[in-house]
């Protein structure tokens, strides 16, 4: 059967100020006037049960997930005692499902992408699905490129090795880092490379057993974690299992290595919404370009976002190509090209004690 694993770990710190530890990005509305959260659901609707929706986050979340959605029950969720990354957390995952069903196929999202539309993704996974039911394979989901992105990772396509329901299927050649402009600009061309989504399929057995062999020692912990499932040593069991884990991300750790990972290209229109600069994307501009959102006013002002989530007025004049947030606590104002590297403020924040309060 099929299962949905939804990550929903982190504290979307390139959203920040908005962005918060007890209000990460994947619990704002963002994109619409559902959470980004509500918003993944919402694509599965019709296509995975509820009753068979696991999403991995941290404790510190718990309780605000489960009051924002309140159809959720505690058994959807699975609590990390710490971040280590996306490879543990789809082990976790795969841990939990597969012992009770060990046949079981597995769609893996992340919970703050923007994707469209909702019909032709399900298509696309449940064609990777039919695949992986009867093959050692691991999917993941490659996005036709729209334009020369830099702040995304590629897939380089080798052979295509099938057709089901009249979708072709391909044999992944090489992963790729973020690009620089140069060579984005050969990738949106070529048209052999595409945007890794960081969405997944695969069967439970074929992940499990591509874990084995790329990270055996995480592996083998996770096996020992898996026979205390469902016992009273089970979260102390996961806090040790935690505690003596790598971080690492899935691709790094196991895709990157693999020699049985197929894609397709899915001819979807896919954001990751990965920092302030994405609103320029999806939301709709004025006739200078700009992204209002809020109460402002914004005089010969130009290529600028404007994000006011508080009371009174945010007001610029004479500016351009800037990032103006506003918070209860907080404003922040930003050139355009500093926000890819946002995390070092929120760094500098975290290293004084006086301003933690705002992280």
């Amino acid at each position: 059967m099929l299962y949905a694993v939804i990550l929903a770990g982190g504290r979307g710190e390139r959203f920040w100020p908005l962005s918060r530890s007890e209000s990460p990005k994947q619990l704002l509305r963002l994109t619409s006037d559902k959470t980004m959260l509500e918003e993944t659901f919402s694509r599965l609707e019709g296509f995975i049960p509820l009753e068979r929706t696991l999403i991995v986050t941290g404790e510190e979340l718990k309780d605000k997930i489960l009051s924002t959605m309140r159809f959720l029950k505690e058994d959807n969720l699975l609590v990390e005692p710490r971040g280590r990354n996306t490879c543990l957390a789809i082990g976790l995952a795969a841990a939990h499902i597969g012992k009770q069903d060990p046949g079981a196929i597995l769609v893996v999202l992340s919970s703050d992408h923007q994707i469209s539309p909702p019909q032709r993704l399900v298509e696309i996974l449940q064609t990777a699905a039919d695949h992986a039911q009867g093959e050692d394979c691991l999917f993941t989901i490659g996005v036709v490129p729209s334009r020369a992105e830099t702040a995304y990772g590629y897939i380089e396509l080798q052979e295509m090795i099938t057709r089901r329901a009249a979708i072709p299927i391909y044999r992944v050649k090489e992963f790729k880092e973020k690009p620089s402009r140069l060579a984005a600009q050969e990738y949106y061309y070529d048209r052999k490379h595409l945007w890794n989504s960081g969405i997944f399929v695969w069967s439970v057995s074929a992940f499990l057993a591509a874990m084995r062999t790329a990270v055996p020692d995480m592996a083998a912990a996770l096996e020992s974690y898996r026979e205390e499932i469902g016992t009273p040593r089970e979260l102390q069991a996961r806090r040790e299992l935690y505690q003596g884990a790598v971080s690492v991300s899935v691709d790094r750790a196991i895709l990157e290595k693999a020699k049985n990972v197929l894609t397709i290209k899915a001819d979807i229109h896919w954001d990751d919404v990965g920092s302030w600069l994405a609103l320029s994307r999806i939301k709709k501009l004025d006739r200078e370009n700009n992204v209002i959102i809020g109460e402002a006013l914004a005089l010969d002002t130009y290529e600028t976002t404007i994000l006011n989530d508080d009371q009174g007025l945010v007001a610029t004049y004479g500016v351009s190509d800037l990032v103006v947030v506003k918070t209860e606590d907080v404003v922040l104002v930003a050139h355009k090209t500093r926000i890819p590297d946002i995390r070092e403020l929120v760094a500098h924040l975290s290293e004084h004690e006086k301003l933690r309060r705002f992280l």
